[in-house]
């Protein structure tokens, strides 16, 4: 919300924030509701909601003119404007940086990418970064100075302040401050998170999740990455690094030699790497090659085996798989389920991520709105 003039009180601005965060969580209410919810007389709303009009956060909601007819003046409602701001959300991939705009009730403005060599040094792709969230502000029609916030995620492992404490997959990352960085960069506030953490913050929010508040999110691709969400909160563990699947004792994270040893039986002469590998063996397999459908079937149930450590303490509702692979499947989503059918106690239901590849960055302007909405409508001590 708007700082308020300086001859304004502090019941006033009070009451400004309570009305808000009401209007926030509702389509649409009259003046007598937003009263009633907020503790205060219905002309002490009416005075809040006209300043709020005034100021662009609300909006007069104009009913049926048919029905207004048909039984008399109703109540006035109003509701919260959407577009009164927006927030950025930025994606730090190894060879991709992605950037996506929305307004505070997160319909998407503009989403831009930009491809980025794996070895561009950390000066550049930070550099690149400010100039992409210019430009897709500039596509939205917004000022950067006028965002809300820009929220982003980055691979690694990121501490509490923004810095990231350990990256291998990004030159120079490991050590960077990259909160502080990027506040020198952009003239709004800035929040940082791993990547993982804002995948499944993702799926909660817009994806297979809705609705459920203890889930683990197994990334497939490049990599293998985990987030995992408890209680409806992402999971950041003692020391940030909660997700971060690092080297596994009896090779379990080793599933992708199934696909690889698939495509190299096939094709002996080309050189692929894990990800092409199960792509090749997921294509095949899609097209009836039965021994490529094996391989895709050792591969998931590999994956599940490394799962079920997870799985079976947490005791979540669902395991979704995203990342590249996860457009494989009920090819893989199957084999997966049927492991942890057979070997957890309460299996989860196994999905296949649907938000393809702006699940990341989705997480990021989520977790820009949720920075924004403390910044909007609560009151500072």
């Amino acid at each position: 919300m708007r700082q308020a003039s300086g001859d304004a009180s502090l019941l006033r601005r009070l009451n400004s924030a309570a009305i808000l965060r009401i209007l926030r969580g509702r389509e649409v209410a009259t003046l007598t509701e937003l009263a009633s919810a907020a503790g205060v007389s219905r002309p002490t709303a009416e005075g809040v909601v006209e300043d709020l009009l005034a100021d662009g956060w609300v909006e007069e909601y104009a009913e049926d003119e048919h029905a207004d007819r048909q039984r008399g003046r109703p109540a006035r409602r109003f509701r919260f404007r959407a577009s009164s701001a927006h927030v950025a959300g930025v994606y730090i991939d190894s060879a991709n940086l992605q950037a996506m705009v929305c307004d505070l009730g997160g319909e998407v403005r503009a989403v831009r990418r930009q491809p980025l060599p794996a070895d561009t040094p950390a000066p550049e792709r930070l550099a690149a970064l400010a100039e992409l969230v210019r430009l897709v502000a500039a596509d939205a029609e917004v000022a950067v100075a006028d965002l809300a916030v820009v929220g982003v995620g980055t691979t690694g492992v990121v501490d509490g302040e923004g810095r990231v404490v350990k990256s291998i997959m990004l030159p120079g990352w490991t050590g960077l401050h990259l909160h502080a960085e990027l506040s020198a960069r952009i003239p709004v506030p800035v929040v940082v998170e791993n990547d993982m953490r804002l995948a499944v913050m993702a799926e909660h929010w817009r994806g297979a999740a809705c609705g459920c508040d203890d889930v683990v999110y197994l990334l497939t691709g490049d990599r293998i990455g985990m987030g995992l969400l408890i209680g409806g909160r992402a999971h950041r563990g003692a020391h940030a690094a909660a997700g971060e699947i690092g080297s596994q004792p009896n090779d379990n994270w080793s599933a992708f030699r199934y696909v690889a040893d698939y495509a190299m039986a096939v094709e002996p002469g080309e050189l692929r790497g894990s990800r092409q590998s199960a792509e090749f063996a997921i294509s095949r397999a899609r097209s009836g090659d039965e021994k490529a459908r094996l391989a895709v079937r050792r591969f998931g149930r590999a994956l599940a085996a490394g799962l079920i450590t997870v799985v079976n303490p947490l005791d979540p509702e669902m395991v979704v798989i995203g990342g590249s692979l996860s457009a494989a499947g009920d090819l893989l989503v199957d084999p997966i389920q049927e492991l942890l059918d057979e070997y957890c106690l309460y299996p989860p239901k196994v999905v296949a991520s649907g938000l393809g590849g702006e699940c990341i960055t989705l997480g990021a302007v989520r977790l820009a709105l949720d920075h924004a909405e403390r910044l909007l409508f609560t009151m500072p001590d």
